[in-house]
């Protein structure tokens, strides 16, 4: 069973929204891209996700930072709030 990744302190929902949207990709457009890379997303699980509300899958995450073009830093990038 794969690994779910629990977004508690680090808001990686938020961390995908901020990148796709500095990339100008719409959430239809990000989860099409991932069913091409052979990833199962829907439109509704991505807003899940960017809401913290469902946990991001390991194979998910990878395939959000590929489409996306960006690093694991940057996704799992904690808020400036939370940092001590």
């Amino acid at each position: 069973m794969e690994q779910k990744i629990k977004q508690d302190e680090i808001c990686i929902g938020k961390n995908i929204r901020r990148i796709r949207k500095e990339k100008k990709i719409g959430q239809t457009e990000l989860a099409a891209l991932l069913q091409l890379e052979d990833v199962a997303m829907t439109r509704e699980a991505l807003v899940k996700i960017e809401r913290g509300i469902q946990h991001i899958r390991a194979s998910q995450l990878k395939a959000i930072k590929n489409v996306l073009g960006t690093t694991y830093e940057e996704l799992l990038e904690e808020e400036e709030s939370s940092k001590k």
